[in-house]
């Protein structure tokens, strides 16, 4: 159903009633237009209250994988949620904790064997922060507490991720002088500047903790792409100096940039790994911090101060972890790397013409991911709102116009999803 901008379409009394109540993420709520009434999801799609349906383009931030109500998905959840819905991981666990913990290690690459669940991805990255610097504390190494991150990377935004996102070109730069400060360098590019990395690894060998950084695409810092080369250098690099890698796959992880995990392209294994986002199939809220070997046996001691004292309240949350064991039956049984190549070939071709609008810097695809880049961002509430009158739900950030939609989304959606895009760009050139 197309959205007609003057429809007439008024708001649930559920909505006018708790508007002066409800605070919503990353928006001014003094000058923002009152939120869309979602009542139902199916497939790709978004249902509103009054009917209209949207076809979701960026999968709720990334996580229906699947798409929406998957039956397998339901089926588990429900039946879980019979049984026990939660119970606390402290001295207890349950089945379909154990059995995930299970799963993604022999899913992870190498000896990814040990897994910390949480219940976001900001909070998954804290604790691999924290493993890292306990990680040298144990080994009697207090002084290796700082962070190497990447300009336009976004880890989350708690305090400890914030202090690891790009503090000037992010959207935390209010709290410069809040924040720990870590050492922020540029993606390397070229062979010069891998070498201008090394230099700074070995300088500051006995101050970093670990290198962070989100594999192949940094996301929330504008979807920019690094090829498979780069990672893998930063790797070497890593190895070279004896620091720890953390990778960020909470956006890429799960099939998102064309292999389960980005860094399979890049033939690497992090020292740390955290994944959240579609874990669940964007059903549930779980996160999940995964260490090697080493990391975790740093851990092992007589001493219970050596232990990791972590422990958020609905770790291991059975319904979730039900939720992710449906989601990694579905990829075991389901061509769901396979689409991603339909989707990433749709992409490819539907926005090239892009390339000539005026305004439009570059076009890029990787996997299930779509970018329009543009001069310079401007008019966005317009272009939300022609997207909601075509149809899609898109919502573009900084300076892109980005799709990122469900894996199992139908051709006649993706290319609906496409037009609106190239149509929407000519129509914001000529304004």
């Amino acid at each position: 159903m197309t959205i007609s901008e003057d429809s007439g379409n008024t708001a649930p009394d559920w909505l006018t009633a708790a508007q002066k109540h409800l605070w919503l993420p990353y928006t001014q709520m003094k000058t923002v237009a009152p939120p869309l009434p979602a009542a139902a999801t199916e497939g790709a799609r978004i249902i509103l209250s009054d009917g209209r349906e949207l076809v979701d383009g960026i999968a709720s931030w990334w996580t229906a994988c699947h798409g929406y109500n998957h039956p397998h998905i339901r089926t588990e959840v429900e039946a879980q949620l019979e049984r026990l819905p939660h119970v606390m991981l402290g001295g207890l666990v349950t089945e379909p904790a154990a059995r995930l913990a299970q799963r993604l290690a022999a899913l992870t690459p190498g000896d990814l064997d040990h897994v910390f669940f949480s219940e976001s991805g900001s909070v998954s990255v804290e604790i691999g922060m924290k493993m890292a610097i306990q990680y040298w504390i144990n080994q009697g190494k207090r002084g290796r507490r700082k962070f190497v991150c990447f300009r336009y990377g976004y880890h989350g935004d708690t305090l400890g991720t914030m202090s690891v996102c790009d503090p000037d070109e992010g959207m935390h730069t209010l709290f410069r002088g809040a924040l720990l400060e870590q050492f922020l360098v540029d993606v390397p590019r070229s062979g010069d500047d891998l070498h201008t990395l090394d230099a700074f690894l070995r300088t500051h060998r006995d101050e970093i903790a670990a290198v962070i950084i989100e594999p192949l695409v940094q996301g929330a810092g504008g979807m920019k792409f690094h090829p498979p080369e780069v990672l893998a250098g930063i790797a070497a690099l890593c190895d070279k100096h004896g620091h720890l890698l953390i990778l960020d796959e909470i956006f890429t992880g799960f099939g998102r940039t064309g292999t389960m995990f980005a860094c399979q392209q890049a033939g690497i294994v992090p020292d740390i790994m955290t994944l959240s986002k579609a874990l669940t199939g964007g059903t549930m809220a779980l996160a999940a911090t995964i260490a090697r070997a080493h990391i975790y046996d740093a851990f092992l001691s007589e001493d219970e101060g050596a232990a990791l004292m972590h422990g958020p309240t609905f770790m291991g949350n059975p319904l979730a972890c039900a939720a992710a064991n449906a989601s990694l039956d579905l990829f075991a049984r389901e061509p769901r790397l396979q689409a991603v190549e339909r989707i990433e070939g749709h992409l490819r071709t539907a926005l090239a013409p892009c390339r000539e609008i005026e305004g439009v810097v570059d076009v890029r695809t990787l996997g299930a991911i779509g970018v329009i880049e543009l001069a310079a961002m401007r008019d966005i509430a317009w272009l939300k709102q022609r997207f909601i009158e075509q149809g899609v739900w898109l919502r573009p950030f900084g300076d892109i116009i980005y799709t990122t939609p469900p894996l199992t989304i139908t051709e006649a959606e993706l290319t609906r999803i496409t037009d609106a895009m190239v149509a929407t760009t000519r129509e914001w050139a000529a304004r």
